[in-house]
């Protein structure tokens, strides 16, 4: 089976990231949501559209 080696580096990434809060899914949604806030990039959030009925 061909290995693809950025896809491995990622998955690896990805592990150490994890890993690193423990895997607390929580923690890990947290130290995003820092990240996005430290970004100073605009954030966007789209509205659900009305239904038609």
């Amino acid at each position: 089976m061909f290995k693809d080696k950025i896809v491995e580096e990622i998955h690896r990434i990805r592990e150490e990231y994890s890993r690193s809060f423990n895997h607390d899914l929580k923690a890990i949604f947290a130290d995003l949501q820092k990240q996005q806030t430290e970004s100073g990039r605009e954030v966007v959030t789209l509205s659900r559209k009305r239904s038609l009925t």
